[in-house]
């Protein structure tokens, strides 16, 4: 199943961006703005990970923590604190009170999901699985391999990361804008057609001699992976 993580955060451009950037790691993400929110969230659907904000309005960050480690339904859910508070005293204070890994504000997004995803396979090691299959597809991030039907799949590194993108969101629609800026990045200008080209290719090598094709083109909309029109 794929995790779901907690943001909490009351800056809304930073919320946003966390949002969009683990949205395209593939998580299932929720954002709370503020402490109080957060409990509500946490109890009402229990995360896989939180992302905890220590200034935060009604209920602090710290004592937020420190409730969802007080209750038997989040006690072993990791969390990752952000805070602009460096000092060595309070990044002892945020772990002392149950955090799981702490990050100093200002920080790369990079870094951020590199660091969930170290955390997912420290505590949680069955929920960030580098590999994900849908239908008789899989796709292995860590060894970098494609394999359908059980044989291999060779693909350049742009159609590994759009198959990739693609099955983290099965049956979903997604334009070639938002495509652009999902695999080639929003500070990148490429034209919008090159994405035409890059799933032509990826077409042809997935389906090879089969009239099984999965992806979905749909007519003034976008691309799909749709593995119930393969």
């Amino acid at each position: 199943m794929t995790p779901y993580v907690l943001v909490v955060e009351d800056e809304d451009a930073l919320a946003t961006l966390l949002h969009y950037n683990l949205d395209k790691e593939g998580y299932r993400v929720g954002v709370a703005g503020d402490g109080e929110e957060a409990l509500i969230m946490a109890n009402e659907r229990g995360p896989d990970l939180v992302i905890l904000d220590w200034m935060l309005p009604k209920v602090s960050g710290i004592e937020v923590c420190r409730r969802l480690r007080g209750r038997a339904e989040t006690r072993n859910v990791p969390i990752i604190m952000l805070t602009a508070r460096g000092e060595e005293t309070d990044r002892i204070r945020g772990l002392d009170t149950g955090a799981d890994d702490y990050v100093v504000k200002p920080f790369s997004m990079v870094e951020l999901t590199a660091r969930v995803r170290a955390v997912l396979r420290r505590i949680r090691p069955g929920l960030a699985d580098d590999r994900i299959t849908v239908g008789d597809i899989i796709i292995d991030r860590v060894a970098h391999r494609v394999k359908r039907s059980g044989k291999e799949i060779h693909l350049g590194p742009t159609e590994f990361r759009l198959l990739d993108y693609l099955m983290q969101h099965p049956g979903r629609v997604f334009s070639r804008e938002q495509l652009l800026d999902a695999v080639w990045g929003s500070d990148v200008y490429v034209e919008a057609r090159t994405v035409d080209v890059h799933i032509g290719r990826l077409r042809k090598e997935l389906n090879g001699t089969t009239d099984a094709d999965p992806i979905r083109t749909v007519r003034s909309a976008g691309y799909s992976l749709d593995m119930d029109a393969a």
